[in-house]
């Protein structure tokens, strides 16, 4: 039998969502990125005025917001429709001020205590490919296969400004390497839930590799072929 649960962890802009949007439409299977969730709270933290530094406050927000994430309703590029409380928000949560903050808004146990919860709900109905930071260590550790998909920050700066620019915005190579390496050091050290790879994932490299290569070996790990 093939894995109804897998997740794919990895550092921002490693091509998690790319590669998990594939192999869920060959499987039939629903696609969940969590990311957006963090990146929610982050966006609603900004958009009330709340100080990105004050962990109680981001907290309550994340306790009390309503986040939804539903399938895509318009063809502009997004994977999903995400709202906060009623308002889409699907592009300004991709935008670079919360690019800036989400990393800090995820680091405060009570936020992702909050988040994990419901991610952990969706994940366990089966039939899932979850993507994350810390899907494989913490959300569902028990996932039937876990891969930790890599790549160089330098080959994950050069897809993020292509995925930036195709949506008309105007964006800076070295700006955005920063804020890649700085959120990198922010997720990998934080306390609570860093990013690392499971003892029992599977690591795959996307350096230099197609997409439909990088699609093609995790099919494989899928279905047990060497």
């Amino acid at each position: 039998m093939i894995p109804s649960i897998i997740a794919i962890d990895g550092p921002a802009a490693s091509g998690k969502t790319t590669i998990a949007l594939k192999i869920a439409d060959k499987l039939e299977y629903m696609f969940f990125d969590t990311g957006v969730m963090y990146r929610a709270v982050a966006f609603a933290v900004l958009d009330n005025g709340i100080n990105i530094e004050d962990e109680e406050a981001c907290t309550k927000l994340s306790e009390t917001i309503r986040i939804d994430v539903l399938p895509p309703s318009k063809e502009d590029g997004r994977t999903n429709d995400v709202s906060v409380d009623g308002k889409d928000c699907t592009w300004e949560i991709r935008n670079s001020a919360v690019s800036q903050n989400v990393s800090q808004v995820s680091t405060y146990l009570g936020v992702r205590e909050a988040l994990t919860k419901q991610q952990r709900r969706i994940g366990l109905q089966g039939k899932v490919i979850m993507v994350g930071r810390d899907i494989g260590t913490v959300v569902l550790p028990d996932a039937d296969l876990k891969i930790y998909l890599d790549a160089s920050a330098e080959e994950r700066t050069k897809r993020r400004v292509l995925e930036r620019e195709a949506r008309g915005e105007l964006v800076d190579y070295n700006e955005t390497l920063r804020n890649i390496i700085r959120r990198d050091k922010i997720d990998s050290e934080r306390k609570i839930s860093p990013l690392r790879a499971a003892d029992d994932a599977i690591i795959v490299d996307s350096d230099n590799k197609t997409i439909d290569e990088v699609v093609k070996e995790i099919m494989n790990l899928i279905y047990g072929n060497k």
